[in-house]
């Protein structure tokens, strides 16, 4: 007569028979997860010689591996450090990055802050094809060790399998992936005693201030200072789109330095000084033209023609072609009419810069002061990756993606983003944080009356606007293509640098 088994003898025969299949499963669910990637480093020694003096130093580069709430992803870097007698005082750190949003930081790596710079002349022209890099003179490398950072979907940053590449696109996104990295770099390279700042240009200001309030609200990490180059804070200042009237306010005194630096006006204002002939015209901006614009349709006819006709007086137009567009004079109006009469268009990115109109398709618009720069900064910094830093791969370097722009614009839908508030609250919660806005005369795609409209809106007291301080170069977007502005510049960090780690 056979035994019949006991319920809980059953149960345990069962987990038994169930065993191997329960460990098979485990086994295909980590087979199906591919392992994180090592993180990828070379470390090369390099010297240079500054004001007159050889530095030593060691660079870093390739990506580590980050983890976190976002997904998997590799931050690609490079980062240049010196080393400090063990008597002295940590060295101070910056941490730089570039905007788009989905530019690389080559441009600042390679065009200011580094110890190497792609070889241009004087005046930010290409010289040669391909381009190479030179020793750069001018690198704040005495004064604080870098590390230029590049965003996921720039560089050799990337989303890895799992994560969804359309997290890091987006304020949030961006924020948490950069802060990130910058609290892992500290705490693996033995940071924390170190004075901390930042450097971005263009959206990199705008991600240098949220970056800021992220580092001190989630790490408790207070920063010493910021750089903003060229600055994008609101965009409600920059985009020209539907009944904004602000833009139109914002360009008049940047089209003003183009049409000085071009000889478009009459012997009265191009016979003044720059500095006092923008005064002039943001007296203007600022106490008619913005006023008027408010107005609209009701102004009188003769009030508007008064209007068109100083404005054209300051920014080198027909008053005709300025009362066809209502008295508001979009970017691309500008940059084509200018010259028109020459046959030729001047620079977004730096007014000072002409090219000839597009004649293969009409109407279409190329960037004089853009063309070839971007080929330029990319065959340096592969060669200069490759040959001086030692870092290889097959994979393709992301000077600036289009793609990562779109995606980002496309997340953005509906929304102007402003950081009035935010930049007022790092200065509020951080005593000894200082903010450097840095500008030049000749970008119209940042203009400097823009910022500093911007500025104007923060309502500070008396401690915390003493922290803020202006510098403005006669230059363009990128200020440093122009080298003296580049001197200028590392005459006045300098001094910033002193005053910001006090």
């Amino acid at each position: 007569m056979k035994k019949k088994l006991t319920p809980v003898l059953a149960l345990i025969l069962l987990a038994i028979l169930l065993l191997p299949l329960c460990v098979l499963g485990e086994e295909e669910k980590a087979a199906d997860a591919a392992p994180l990637p090592k993180d990828n480093l070379v470390e090369t020694t390099h010297s240079v010689t500054i004001k007159g003096t050889p530095l030593e130093y060691t660079a870093t580069t390739g990506t580590i591996c980050m983890h976190n709430d976002l997904g998997d992803y590799e931050v690609f870097f490079t980062a240049y450090n010196v080393e400090a007698p063990d008597d002295a005082s940590p060295r101070p750190i910056t941490f730089i990055f570039n905007g788009g949003p989905g530019s690389s930081s080559v441009w600042l790596h390679m065009g200011l802050f580094s110890p190497r710079k792609v070889a241009l002349d004087a005046d930010g022209m290409v010289v040669s094809v391909p381009t190479v890099t030179r020793e750069n003179e001018y690198s704040l490398l005495d004064i604080t060790d870098l590390v230029f950072i590049d965003p996921v979907g720039t560089g050799y940053s990337r989303a890895l399998p799992g994560t969804e590449e359309n997290t890091f696109y987006s304020l949030e996104g961006d924020c948490v992936s950069v802060s990130d990295f910058i609290r892992l770099y500290i705490s693996r390279y033995n940071r924390w005693a170190s004075p901390k700042y930042l450097a971005g240009e263009s959206f990199g200001t705008a991600r240098a201030i949220y970056v800021c309030d992220y580092l001190q609200s989630c790490y408790h990490i207070a920063l010493n200072g910021i750089i903003l180059i060229s600055c994008a804070n609101d965009y409600s200042a920059l985009q020209f789109s539907g009944s904004n009237d602000l833009p139109y306010a914002s360009f008049v005194p940047s089209y003003a330095a183009a049409a000085w630096y071009h000889h478009r006006l009459n012997e009265t204002y191009q016979n003044m000084s720059l500095d006092d002939f923008l005064s002039e015209v943001r007296k203007f901006t600022a106490e008619e033209y913005q006023p008027a614009l408010y107005k609209g349709t009701s102004m009188t006819q003769d009030e508007t023609r008064a209007v068109a006709a100083r404005l054209a007086a300051y920014i080198g137009l027909k008053e005709e072609d300025i009362l066809d567009k209502n008295l508001r004079i979009q970017l691309n109006d500008f940059t084509t009419l200018l010259l028109k009469d020459e046959g030729k268009v001047i620079g977004r990115y730096d007014s000072r810069y002409t090219g000839s109109m597009m004649t293969g398709n009409a109407g279409t618009y190329s960037d004089p002061s853009d063309n070839g720069v971007g080929e330029a900064f990319a065959s340096a910094f592969n060669d200069y990756l490759a040959r001086s830093l030692e870092y290889t791969t097959d994979r393709f370097y992301e000077t600036l993606s289009n793609d990562v722009n779109y995606k980002w614009q496309f997340g953005l839908d509906n929304q102007i983003f402003c950081q009035e508030d935010t930049i007022h609250d790092c200065l509020a919660k951080n005593d000894f944080l200082k903010i450097w806005v840095v500008s030049g005369q000749y970008d119209l795609a940042t203009p400097f009356f823009a910022t500093e409209w911007v500025y104007n809106h923060l309502f500070l007291n008396e401690s915390q606007q003493s922290r803020l301080s202006f510098t403005y170069y006669p230059s363009g977007h990128m200020f440093y293509n122009h080298e003296p502005s580049m001197i200028q510049f590392r005459e006045h960090a300098e001094s910033w640098y002193g005053a910001a780690s006090k």
